[in-house]
């Protein structure tokens, strides 16, 4: 078995270096940057060798979402749920009429599962064999999800997250089932100029060798909060699909009484995000967006990190407590 995205033969790097280069000399099959580059195809090989596709990285999962739906015809009939991550749901809504937003006799179909923050699941092989299917695989990872296998036609990811894992970079991986489609997002990549920086994808290949066990950890300590929570007096309810580093629970008293939690945490930090190995917590409504979506003015989205699982709830419960 060969370790996908590493320079291999004798006196090889065990690390792939980062190629920094605008230019090429001619003769070769690249003549510049914008076309590709080597620290991407490292990455990129990776990735899609564990969603089972074509990969192709983009300067951040938002460029990645917009380059799929932009491979569809103008007037498009794209079926989106309305829970979906914000992001995808602003970008369809500022297209329109380049997309037209509908659940009936669509061209495309984009799932989310789990959705961002309700944490939803749908069963992706339910909606394969009509129209393409897109799968946002951020939440669940290749670890616990891989949709291409399941008939899914394209994979995105905000590498930003998960993937890579520690809170300091941008960048999106869109992964094609067909070599088609992937030449198609390459060319929109181009075009676009929507192109990861060699460092931020050499930062997103080191990320992701510790994926598995970033998860193994995070996801064992997100079980045991998620068990600690349902009993809490101050929790109304905890939103959690069975898997993964990503939760969410309602603070009874709504948007004050959920505000007042995070302000009092020391441990867990108050920011936007997730996937990183700190744990991070969010009100999510309080974006206009998400409030419109039906997001409880009282959810709390945890992401968590790979602190010790004792550490959180101590932290947790004390905030919890008042």
């Amino acid at each position: 078995m060969v370790a996908l995205g590493r320079p291999e033969g004798a006196g090889a790097p065990v690390s792939p270096g980062i190629e920094l280069a605008s230019t090429y000399r001619d003769g070769g099959s690249v003549t510049y940057g914008r076309e590709s580059n080597e620290t991407w195809r490292h990455f990129e090989e990776a990735v899609g060798a564990l969603e089972g596709g074509t990969a192709v990285a983009f300067a951040s999962g938002t460029a990645a979402m917009a380059a799929v739906l932009e491979t569809l015809p103008v007037g498009a009939r794209v079926s989106m749920p309305r829970t979906a991550y914000h992001g995808s749901r602003a970008f369809m809504e500022d297209r329109g009429p380049r997309f037209v937003w509908t659940d009936e006799s669509p061209d495309l179909i984009w799932l989310e599962t789990p959705s961002n923050p309700l944490m939803e699941t749908v069963d992706v092989a339910s909606f394969v064999g009509g129209p393409p299917v897109v799968v946002d695989n951020t939440l669940a990872t290749p670890l616990y999800q891989q949709p291409l296998a399941l008939g899914a036609d394209v994979v995105v990811h905000s590498a930003t997250k998960f993937l890579s894992g520690h809170s300091d970079l941008l960048l999106g991986v869109a992964v094609a089932r067909s070599s088609s489609w992937a030449e198609e997002l390459v060319e929109r990549r181009s075009r676009h100029g929507a192109v990861p920086g060699p460092f931020e994808a050499w930062l997103a290949l080191r990320g992701l060798r510790t994926l598995s066990v970033r998860m193994e950890r995070s996801s064992a300590s997100a079980a045991v909060l998620v068990s600690r929570l349902e009993e809490h007096p101050a929790v109304s309810a905890v939103r959690y699909p069975g898997f993964g580093a990503v939760l969410s629970f309602d603070v009874a008293g709504g948007a004050g009484a959920a505000e007042a939690v995070v302000s009092r945490l020391r441990l867990v930090v108050p920011a936007t995000s997730l996937g990183g190995v700190e744990t991070l917590i969010e009100r999510r409504a309080r974006y206009e967006g998400e409030r419109s979506a039906g997001v409880p003015d009282g959810l709390l989205r945890l992401s968590v990190g790979i602190e010790h699982v004792e550490d959180l709830w101590e932290d947790l419960a004390g905030a919890l407590a008042g």
